[in-house]
């Protein structure tokens, strides 16, 4: 609860009459002091008074990629019996906020505000939640309290679309790659049988231990597997317009491009930051990206931002020669990137297929430098460009 400058003249004025009333005995003094403190505690009691508001949001859409039009829509309903809602209010949508108008809003009723949100920036977009302001008929007292949750829109990076994804190794020997839904070579784990299954497929000495049908699940060895390492150091794009990395943006354009077209691919695909990811990412635990679920990378994606870890390559670099998680490694880094390039270059012999992607750069990357494809691009289109005429995978 805050107490406005007129609450607070006022607040001191009852003071003051007090005190001179009581001190030489002037009633009048004392009953003007009275009623001043006494319209204090009326205006607390009413802007005390909460009002109950049911507030919804519904985004269109949720997730959009960067550029896209999306709105939100805001519904306050006003859930009490008695009295009406005379209130000021506005929503939180980003960086900035919008007026909704309660004035008059009776029990029962509810209005609908409806509004743009930026899409200008990839990222993640809080909206909310409703503040809404409740104040006196004298102007004394203020308190503004919150309704509702915050819910985020998802502003993706722009897909620029791929005519060819790497298959590297994982080429079965007449050329094609083979997308078999359940594997055809390696035998790989058991699961509960469903309908549809093939009878053949049931492994019939565990389904009698168990007491329930048992179907075989194999993985097809030759289907390539692509891992995309996005650079996300801060040292490695260092320039700024306003306050924003350009060619980090790019380099999750580009990875945003890579993912999607795998999925329209039916490859799996990995995607991993060579820093710390934001909260609420997984960057400990990276998953396989399960085709036709590229919402998750995406949003990955959009909550990307630039970490201060500026030695984590090498870590990175490490851990993927050991665990080996593809045949086909794509490195997205900025201008400051291309100095370490030796150790992505070191890991050609865990991954037959090493694509590099460097945005931004002044100069193009010097040819043979690692012995690696690399694909100097200042923006994403760019990248997509210089994509489909490289074919030395």
């Amino acid at each position: 609860m805050g107490i406005t400058a007129r609450g607070v003249g006022l607040l001191v004025a009852a003071v003051v009459l007090l005190g001179v009333g009581f001190r030489f005995a002037y009633p009048e003094l004392t009953v003007l002091g009275a009623a001043a403190g006494a319209a204090v505690g009326y205006a607390a009691l009413t802007a005390a008074w909460r009002p109950r508001l049911l507030v919804t949001r519904h985004a269109d859409p949720d997730r959009v990629a960067r550029g896209e039009p999306a709105s939100m829509t805001l519904t306050v309903r006003n859930g009490g019996r008695l009295r009406s809602a005379n209130l000021l209010a506005e929503d939180r949508c980003g960086e900035r906020s919008v007026p909704v108008p309660l004035l008059r809003l009776r029990p029962g009723r509810d209005t609908e505000v409806r509004y743009d949100v930026p899409t200008h920036r990839r990222g993640v977009v809080p909206v909310g939640p409703l503040r809404v302001t409740r104040r006196d008929p004298l102007g004394l007292v203020a308190l503004a309290r919150p309704y509702g949750e915050t819910t985020p829109v998802w502003v993706h990076p722009r897909i620029h679309p791929l005519t060819a994804v790497p298959t590297g190794a994982g080429r079965s020997l007449d050329g094609r790659v083979d997308g078999v839904p359940h594997g055809s070579i390696t035998f790989n784990s058991l699961r509960e049988y469903v309908v549809g299954d093939e009878l053949r497929r049931v492994h019939w000495r565990t389904s009698a231990r168990v007491g329930e049908l048992m179907v075989r699940e194999n993985v097809d060895t030759s289907l390539p597997r692509l891992v995309v390492l996005l650079d996300n150091r801060a040292v490695a794009h260092p320039d700024r317009v306003d306050g924003v990395a350009e060619s980090f943006e790019a380099a999750c354009e580009a990875a945003a491009s890579v993912v999607t077209a795998a999925h329209h691919a039916d490859l799996p695909v990995l995607l991993l930051m060579v820093g710390p990811e934001t909260a609420g990412t997984e960057a400990s635990n990276p998953e396989a990206i399960e085709p036709r679920r590229s919402a998750g990378p995406l949003d990955r994606l959009a909550a990307a931002e630039l970490s201060g870890d500026g030695d984590a390559l090498r870590a990175t670099t490490t851990r993927l020669r050991q665990d080996r998680l593809g045949d086909t490694l794509i490195f997205l880094t900025g201008p400051a990137g291309r100095g370490e390039l030796g150790h992505v270059g070191a890991l050609r012999g865990a991954y037959p297929s090493v694509v590099v992607g460097v945005f931004g750069a002044a100069e193009p990357t010097p040819a043979g430098a690692t012995g690696l494809v690399v694909i100097d691009a200042a923006d994403g289109a760019a990248f997509a460009a210089e994509w489909d005429g490289v074919r030395r995978w």
